[in-house]
């Protein structure tokens, strides 16, 4: 670890300090070579940072990740290091190690300092952010300066705060004169995208370094409110009029969109009205843009990969009048062929989401349930999940759709292939298919072992679960042998099926589904899954039915605590008070019972 008098003392060029003050000017003297003859360096000419820069910021970077002693040591660090960055904060902000470098930096610093960085950044006038902008490494640095507007609008300090308001108002009117440019950048248009944020008061957690999974890649972006200053709440709407003026960009350029879309997004959750009138605007151009004759132009959009994500965020955030003009006049009697097309279903799924409690939903209902078999053949699962979940949050049409299923996985004919349904939908094979059926009508087909439990499968019996009618669910699930039951419960997919079937049974029903899970419990206790699966089942469980079940884990006691997964269960069934104190064990769980159920009828 550097020592902090090494980083203390940036003038001698960040490496360790030798002996003597001839030795300590030397090293300067090689730096200021070293710095002058770095400045041809890079493809056509452009400044880079020489090598032994280089590492002291590297150093520093690697600093800043350990904690500091007190507050004083740390603002006399950042104060150090930031008068090294004085005069080259732009070759910082563009060398990759010195961006990651200023990007820690930032949060740390004062609003006077952040707001020294960016009028540095800017120059004289300004018009250097759009540069540093469109630079790889220099556009996360203006980011990462802007973003502390949030950090900073709760501190007292008014002055420095505006130092910095002044900075972030002149980088939006850079933004502003070079908008058409600064949002076809792929760098660029990020950090237009988080001025709006800034400027409409709320923020999303920092872009990373790592990539995100799945799980983080798919969820919204969790926004932080926070106070603006008066002159931000007027420049947010120049700043939408102006974009609005490269509206013909948003439609052809996937990364033009994506400001649109932000733009949207951030006046939805801090100017609804400012919102309202940008959504119609942007769909009166969508609608007046020629095309085939006695062909709605939204056709053609909606098909295109750039513009259909611009229409998906519209639709999520338009009203309900919105939503039903833009069916009435544009896609009534195209539903289906939209919902066929490898990108025009996705604008489907968001429309039959977004209007699952109106009455429009009923029309979008009629004209998709046709198509129910073509749409599975093409694959798109998405727009039959988003059906059967709005039936669900509707309450409507929920009956259709279930008989609509059974008729397309050919379950309906003969009744006695109802029960084979629940592992027809999670695998999303028809009936002939699953069970590899040649044989005559009428003859008895034998149970198939549960396989190829699939994502979108999952998802559309989770759906169905929440059906006021589900009893052939249950019926089938009751049918599946313990074996099948166990791989279910297993199973990435399978386990949350397996959850929400239990969960929404009545007591009888769920004590059914316990009986035939009997003999399985240990092995589900010693899986990932399924140990999860079970500590749900127990959570709903009563008294009788915990007993039993705690009867069947003791005698695998040894196992059970040594599993990584089981002890878990171990410890939160408390099994070792049921060896030792079942009477002091019973009393405890019919306790947590009567609160369960008091807790039940008081939220009912």
């Amino acid at each position: 670890m550097l020592e902090k008098t090494e980083l203390e003392k940036p003038q001698k060029g960040g490496h360790k300090k030798r002996r003597g003050q001839e030795a300590g000017d030397g090293g300067e003297s090689k730096r200021k070579k070293a710095q002058d003859g770095s400045k041809a360096e890079g493809d056509g000419g452009k400044k880079r940072l020489d090598a032994l820069s280089v590492g002291y910021y590297r150093r520093v970077g690697e600093r800043l990740t350990e904690d500091f002693e007190d507050a004083e040591e740390r603002d006399m660090f950042v104060e150090n290091v930031l008068s090294e960055v004085k005069g080259k904060a732009s070759l910082v902000a563009m060398d990759r190690t010195g961006s990651v470098t200023l990007q820690r930096l930032l949060p740390l610093s004062s609003p006077e300092q952040v707001a020294n960085v960016m009028a540095e950044l800017g120059g004289e006038s300004g018009s250097d952010f759009k540069a540093v902008s469109c630079d790889r490494c220099g556009g996360h640095v203006v980011e990462s300066a802007v973003r502390q507007v949030s950090r900073l609008a709760a501190k007292e300090e008014e002055d420095q705060n505006e130092v910095l308001e002044v900075q972030v108002l002149s980088l939006s009117q850079v933004v502003r004169d070079n908008s058409a440019e600064l949002i076809k950048d792929v760098h660029g248009s990020h950090v237009v995208r988080t001025l709006l944020h800034v400027l409409a008061g709320c923020v999303g957690p920092p872009r990373t370094e790592s990539r995100p999974g799945a799980k983080e890649r798919n969820a919204p972006p969790q926004l932080t409110d926070f106070e603006i200053p008066t002159s931000f709440w007027y420049e947010l709407k120049s700043l939408t009029e102006t974009l609005m003026d490269s509206v013909k960009l948003s439609i052809t350029d996937s990364v033009t969109s994506a400001v649109f879309q932000t733009m949207l997004r951030v006046c939805h959750r801090k100017r609804p009205k400012l919102c309202k009138q940008l959504v119609k605007r942007i769909m009166a151009y969508l609608t007046s843009c020629p095309a085939g004759p006695g062909v709605s132009p939204l056709l053609v959009f909606l098909k295109d990969l750039a513009s259909s994500h611009l229409i998906e965020t519209i639709i999520q955030l338009s009203p309900k009048s919105l939503l039903r003009d833009l069916y009435k006049n544009h896609l009534k009697g195209h539903l289906v062929n939209l919902a066929l097309h490898p990108i025009a279903n996705f604008p489907v799924q968001r429309l039959t989401a977004a209007s699952a409690k109106s009455k429009l939903f009923l029309r979008l209902f009629d004209e998709l349930v046709q198509g129910v078999e073509a749409i599975l053949a093409a694959g798109h699962m998405g727009v039959i999940v988003q059906v059967a979940e709005s039936c669900a949050e509707s309450e409507a049409r929920q009956g259709e759709l279930m008989q609509c299923l059974l008729n397309a996985f050919h379950c309906a004919e003969p009744g006695s292939r109802h029960v084979h349904c629940l592992p027809l939908f999670m695998s999303l094979l028809t009936y002939d298919v699953y069970y590899h059926s040649d044989t005559a009508e009428g003859s008895e087909q034998t149970q198939a072992p549960l396989s190829s439990i699939c994502y979108h499968g999952s998802r559309l019996v989770q759906a169905l679960a929440r059906f006021q009618e589900r009893s052939i669910l249950l019926s089938s699930l009751r049918t599946l042998a313990p074996a099948d039951l166990l791989t279910l419960a297993s199973d990435p997919s399978g386990s949350h099926v397996l959850q929400a079937l239990i969960a929404t049974s009545s007591d009888k029903g769920r004590g059914k589904i316990l009986k035939r899970l009997e003999g399985q419990y240990v092995r589900m206790a010693c899986s990932r899954l399924g140990s999860r699966v079970l500590e749900a089942i127990w959570s709903s469980a009563s008294v009788s039915q915990r007993q039993s079940i705690a009867q069947e884990l003791v005698p695998s006691e040894s196992q059970l605590r040594s599993d990584q997964f089981a002890r878990h269960a171990w410890a939160k069934f408390a099994l070792s008070h049921f060896i030792h104190r079942r009477a002091h064990w019973q009393e405890i769980q019919t306790g947590e019972s009567k609160k369960r159920k008091l807790f039940s009828d008081i939220l009912e």
